[in-house]
C-alpha cells in the first residue's frame, strides 16, 4: 500500500487482485470507502466529500453527472474555497434548498426553461429568486468549466425587477430618537456611533477592537469584499468610547454582551434590533445604519468614488445603491450652492480683468 503526495489527505491507493490500481479513504472513526471515480476528477472530489462527512456514496447515493455531485465537487473548488466565510455560508443555505429538490437529476439536461419554472414558483417573493438566480450562476459556471455542462442555462434568464429600496436607511429624525432613548455611556449608544461613523456591517463591527486604532484613526477591513477603508476617529464615536460604562467594556472587541463576551454577528444583529424596538423604532436595524452614512455623504455633496473610500463597496453603483435614500432636493440645494460659489469667482476674476 502507497500513499501519494498528490492524493488528498486519508486516501490510500493499493493493487487489488487483478493488480489494477484502487483507491479507498481511511480515517479513525470513519468508515473504510473505496472510490469508483480516477482521482482528480469532479465525480471523485464529491465521493472523497462524502466520505469526510461519514456518509459513503454509492450509486444510489450519488450518481456521477448529477446535481449533488456537482454540489459536491463546487464546495471544493479554489474559487469556493477562496469564498468569505458568510458568503459561503448564505450561497450554500440556498443552494443546498434548492439541492434537496433536485440532487439525483442529471445535470447536463438543465435548459433555462427549468430555471425559468423554478423562479416563476417563486415569482412572489422576487429578491429569494434572485437570490437563488445569483447562488446557481456561480455553480453552473463551475460545472461548465469543468465540462459537465454544454453552457449556463442562467445566462438566458433575468433576474426580477426589485421594487422598493430594500432594507430602511435611517432618517436623521431617527437616529436622534435613538440617540435620546440611549444616551452615552450605554453600548447601545456606543453601537450606534461606530455604524453610523464607520459604514461596517454587523460582522465586521462587532470584531472593531483597539488593535484597529492608531492614533485618531481607524484602519478597517471590510471582510465580504476584502476591501480597507482609513478613516478618522469621529468625535461621537471617540465620545462613545470614552464614556462607555466600564462594566461593558471589551479587552479586544469595543462591542460585548452584557457576560463580556465578543457578540456573533447574528446576536448582535438580534440585539440591536431588538434596542431599536425599545426606541419605538420598528423600521430600523443595523445595517439600516450603512446605508443612511451612504445617505448622508451623498446629501453632503460627496462622490461616489468619496464614498466608496468610506464604506468600502467596490462599484459606483452599489454605492448609489445604498445613498439612493438621499434627499433629492438637499442634493440640488448643495450641488447648485457649490455651482453658485465657483462662478461667482470666476465672474469676479473676469470682471476685474
Amino acid at each position: 500500500m502507497t500513499k501519494r503526495r498528490w492524493l488528498p489527505p486519508n486516501v490510500t491507493r493499493y493493487q487489488d487482485k487483478t493488480g489494477r490500481w484502487r483507491y479507498r479513504y481511511r480515517k479513525a472513526g470513519k468508515a473504510t470507502y473505496s472510490f469508483r471515480s480516477a482521482p482528480g476528477t469532479p465525480e471523485f472530489l464529491a465521493e472523497y466529500e462524502a466520505a469526510q462527512a461519514g456518509k459513503p456514496v454509492g450509486i444510489d447515493r450519488v450518481k456521477p453527472g448529477s446535481v449533488d455531485a456537482l454540489c459536491a465537487a463546487y464546495y471544493r473548488s479554489p474559487r469556493w474555497q477562496s469564498t468569505q466565510p458568510t458568503t459561503q455560508k448564505v450561497y450554500r443555505s440556498i443552494i443546498e434548498r434548492w439541492r434537496k429538490l433536485h440532487g439525483d437529476k442529471p445535470i447536463d439536461r438543465l435548459e433555462p426553461r427549468h430555471v425559468d419554472a423554478w423562479l416563476a414558483a417563486m415569482s412572489d417573493r422576487p429578491s429569494a429568486a434572485n437570490n437563488l438566480r445569483k447562488a446557481l450562476m456561480r455553480l453552473f459556471r463551475y460545472g461548465v468549466r469543468m465540462g459537465w455542462m454544454a453552457r449556463n442555462p442562467i445566462i438566458n434568464t433575468e433576474p426580477y425587477r426589485i421594487t422598493g429600496n430594500g432594507i430602511h436607511a435611517w432618517t436623521e429624525e431617527e437616529i436622534a430618537a435613538f440617540q435620546a432613548r440611549w444616551p452615552f455611556g450605554t453600548r447601545e449608544r456606543l453601537a450606534l456611533e461606530l455604524m453610523l461613523w464607520t459604514g461596517l456591517r454587523k460582522s465586521d463591527v462587532i470584531r472593531l477592537g483597539p488593535a484597529q486604532r492608531q492614533d485618531d484613526r481607524f484602519y478597517l477591513r471590510h471582510s465580504k469584499n476584502n476591501s480597507d477603508t482609513i478613516l478618522p476617529v469621529a468625535p461621537d464615536v471617540d465620545r462613545a468610547i470614552s464614556s462607555l460604562d466600564p462594566a461593558y467594556v471589551g479587552v479586544k472587541t469595543y462591542l460585548v454582551t452584557e457576560f463580556g463576551k465578543p457578540f456573533t454577528a447574528a446576536g448582535f444583529g438580534n440585539w440591536f434590533r431588538a434596542r431599536c424596538d425599545l426606541a419605538d423604532l420598528k423600521n430600523c436595524s443595523a445595517h439600516g445604519l450603512r446605508k443612511a452614512l451612504s445617505r448622508r455623504i451623498a446629501e453632503a455633496g460627496g462622490t461616489a468614488n468619496q464614498g466608496r473610500a468610506v464604506t468600502g463597496h467596490k462599484t459606483d453603483r452599489m454605492f448609489a445603491y445604498y445613498s439612493q435614500s438621499a434627499d433629492k432636493a438637499a442634493l440640488a440645494n448643495t450641488i447648485l450652492a457649490n455651482v453658485s460659489e465657483k462662478f461667482a469667482k470666476l465672474n469676479k476674476q473676469t470682471s476685474e480683468k
